[in-house]
């Protein structure tokens, strides 16, 4: 009897031991919990790299004819300190290219009189400008981390590129990127019905916020039942479109130095003219569009001359080598810089299209010469430039052979 009162005891003992264990080991876990608890409670909150837990943050945009100063002065900052501040800010920003409707935050004390510590100007949505008032006035950039995501995209046109890509819910930038990339492959003023495009492409982003597009990885454009591809691809630090060939889709001269515009008039050598109204040579390519787009040069070179005449209107011609020059009639007015004698590269804007001259309205007048002979534009043949070194061959067949596959729906890339 005396025994199993023993063994009663030491099972009554055992239990009440388990059971303290048992809420030990809870109260750890509680304790745990609310230490974890506690530091995401305590995490600080940061703007533009600045703690502001205990600070006022008010966040408003440039008004029409509103100077720094005007901000500042609703801040109570004297205009001892806001001179201060514009000269000290030279280096770094000029206060009188802030602009309207740009975003700007105060981060002020919490007093019964607020004190501004901070001024933040953000110049575009990646970069902005710390002004900093506590105890010595300083001035100082700061960029916002942009965060980067795969997207694709694809469809079949109808009417139009542009179009298609509004349809698709795509960013409608996309169009003029595609046009850009196969410039030299693809004449984009004879997209047809029914081609078709398959994209992988990069979305930027800040704050969680879609700011533009990043690079085209990736393109397949079939254009009259022909199949184009573009692959970006970085050799010695320098990135540029290659085909799955490894050859560089860039060439010596772009295919027209428009985009999305229509062919009003081709070459020829008897053209009934639409104001003298009889026939006459037509030695170039005329490019319906609307007064003030931008012409671009179609290959580097260097402009030789700039002139005026009643029939051809506002005129540039360009030497790009020893064997072929360009010239681009009927301007509306020159870029900025362009005069004769200035270098010019590839896809720069150097004029504006107008209706200067004798036409019927706006358009471009676009002619190629070979040694001084006019020759059509839309069978000049342009070399390539040179294709993916062999250096990087093997790596680049991997990474364009994947995804080529991806684009063709045989295999998914994972980026």
């Amino acid at each position: 009897m005396r025994k199993n009162r023993v063994l009663l005891i030491i099972g009554i003992l055992g239990s009440i031991a388990i059971i303290i264990l048992f809420n030990l080991k809870g109260a750890d876990k509680e304790l745990d919990t609310l230490k974890v608890d506690s530091l995401v409670e305590f995490q600080p909150k940061i703007e533009y790299g600045i703690v502001v837990d205990s600070l006022i943050v008010s966040k408003d945009k440039v008004k029409r004819n509103q100077f720094l100063s005007d901000i500042l002065l609703k801040y109570n900052v004297d205009y001892v300190d806001i001179d201060i501040a514009a000269r000290r800010s030279k280096p770094v920003f000029d206060v009188r290219r802030i602009r309207v409707g740009q975003p700007y935050t105060a981060i002020c004390t919490n007093d019964s009189i607020p004190d501004l510590h901070y001024f933040i100007y953000e110049e575009s949505p990646t970069s902005y400008v710390v002004f900093d008032f506590r105890d010595s006035i300083h001035i100082h950039r700061g960029e916002k981390e942009v965060r980067i995501e795969m997207d694709t995209i694809r469809g079949v046109i109808e009417s139009s590129l542009w179009n298609s890509i509004i349809e698709a819910e795509g960013d409608p930038n996309l169009a003029n990127e595609l046009s850009e990339i196969f410039a030299w492959t693809i004449d984009f003023f004879g997209i047809k019905k029914n081609d078709s495009y398959h994209v992988i492409y990069e979305n930027l982003y800040v704050d969680d916020q879609k700011i533009g597009l990043g690079k085209v990885k990736a393109a397949k454009f079939k254009h009259n039942r022909k199949d184009h591809y573009a692959f970006y691809f970085i050799q010695d630090s320098i990135g540029d479109y290659f085909d799955e060939n490894a050859g560089s889709l860039r060439r010596a001269f772009l295919k027209a130095p428009l985009r999305f515009k229509r062919i009003s008039s081709r070459f020829s050598y008897s053209r009934m003219h639409p104001v003298l109204k009889y026939r006459r040579p037509h030695l170039g390519v005329d490019y319906a569009a609307a007064v003030g787009t931008p012409v671009l040069s179609v290959g580097d070179g260097v402009v030789t001359r700039i002139w005026r005449t009643k029939q051809g209107g506002r005129s540039i011609k360009i030497k790009h080598n020893g064997t072929y020059s360009t010239a681009y009639l009927h301007l509306n007015g020159y870029a900025k810089g362009i005069k004769k004698g200035v270098r010019v590269k590839q896809g720069q804007v150097i004029a504006y299209v107008g209706k200067t001259g004798l036409v019927t309205g706006p358009h471009l007048d676009f002619r190629f010469y070979r040694n001084g002979k006019a020759i059509d534009p839309l069978k000049v043949k342009s070399p390539a430039v040179k294709p993916v070194d062999s250096t990087y061959l093997d790596r680049y067949k991997v990474f364009s052979t994947h995804l080529k596959a991806t684009l063709n729906d045989q295999l998914y890339y994972n980026f």
